[in-house]
């Protein structure tokens, strides 16, 4: 137990000072790879309703066997060389599946341009980090979808790979990290995807409830200990309007720092040619700026120093019971 908290420390560690260095490879772009490989194979087999609903269980099966499979061998050939090989080899996979770092340099993309009066940079680069189309926001609908997308982000980014890193070690992290990217990559609710990535969609609601609610009160805890964040508000809009939103899991972080900001998110987003609403979140008691991404990077951090902080006082508990 001491081991698996000193080895998820050291990757959020590694991940806050480096991030995801270009020139090595990302277990992430491989999922996706395999993904894609698959997906494409397993459409020859069969189209409508049912069928589709049947190969999208099959690619979820074949795709988290592959990635699971993979990261026990990696662990267990790293092993083979040395013990602290395979605990490097185990503390880097986990980092890979964690994004703080990278998370916040994205968002810090959108905001420069953005203060300095470069709205189309922005919209270029906030495009990069949403499904949504950007080409014609506003300021105020560009900020918000980088505060939505950063706060959904703290679930699916840093605490679910977090929580399933103490769990099961790195290939348990990855196995959560693959059926996150195939959400992202087939579990879309338009009529290519409805049936085939259901299975996918439905798994990923699943994996994240626990961490979405632990999330939450992160979130709480971080604007209760930080002036200019109000706590209160984060808890108000959490309990009142999470459930609005479509998914079960993403309400929580976007209400709690919508309420701790005291911004309104939510409106109507475009995908594909498609207007859909999407509930509102939090009480506006000022207008959207551009500074609140920067506040919600803020509100990010926090929330990974305090993740740090349990850990490390759960580590010394354990330590000084150990020698005793």
């Amino acid at each position: 137990m001491l081991q698996g908290i000193m080895f998820v420390i050291t990757a959020i560690v590694i991940d806050l000072l480096v991030g995801d260095p270009r020139g090595i490879p990302h277990p992430v772009i491989g999922i996706g790879k395999i993904i894609s490989g698959t997906e494409s194979a397993l459409r020859k087999w069969g189209t409508g309703r049912a069928a589709e609903r049947a190969l999208g269980v099959l690619l979820v099966l074949v795709v988290l066997s592959a990635v699971y499979a993979a990261a026990f061998l990696i662990l267990w050939l790293a092993g083979l060389i040395h013990p602290v090989i395979r605990s490097l080899a185990e503390v880097w996979l986990i980092s890979t599946t964690i994004a703080i770092k990278g998370l916040g340099d994205a968002a810090m993309q959108v905001f420069r341009p953005l203060v300095n009066g470069d709205l189309d940079s922005a919209r270029t680069y906030v495009g990069y980090i949403v499904g949504r189309e950007t080409h014609a926001l506003s300021e105020r609908e560009v900020t918000r979808a980088t505060v939505e997308t950063v706060a959904e982000n703290i679930v699916d980014a840093v605490v679910a790979p977090l929580f399933y890193a103490l769990l099961g070690g790195a290939p348990l992290a990855l196995l959560y990290r693959a059926v996150n990217t195939l959400d992202s990559m087939v579990g879309y609710k338009n009529d290519k995807f409805r049936y085939f990535g259901w299975a996918s969609a439905r798994l990923d609601d699943v994996l994240n409830y626990i961490p979405a609610r632990i999330t939450g009160l992160l979130l709480w805890a971080s604007a209760l200990m930080t002036k200019g964040l109000n706590a209160g508000r984060a808890w108000q809009a959490m309990r009142r309007d999470a459930t609005k939103h479509p998914s079960p899991n993403s309400g929580i972080p976007e209400a709690a720092v919508a309420g701790a900001l005291g911004i309104q998110l939510g409106g109507f987003n475009s995908y594909g040619g498609i207007v859909s609403e999407r509930a509102r979140m939090g009480t506006a008691t000022r207008e959207l700026a551009a500074e609140d991404i920067r506040q919600t990077i803020k509100i990010l951090w926090l929330t990974a120093a305090l993740i740090m902080l349990l850990l490390l006082l759960v580590a010394g508990s354990l330590f000084i019971g150990e020698i005793k």
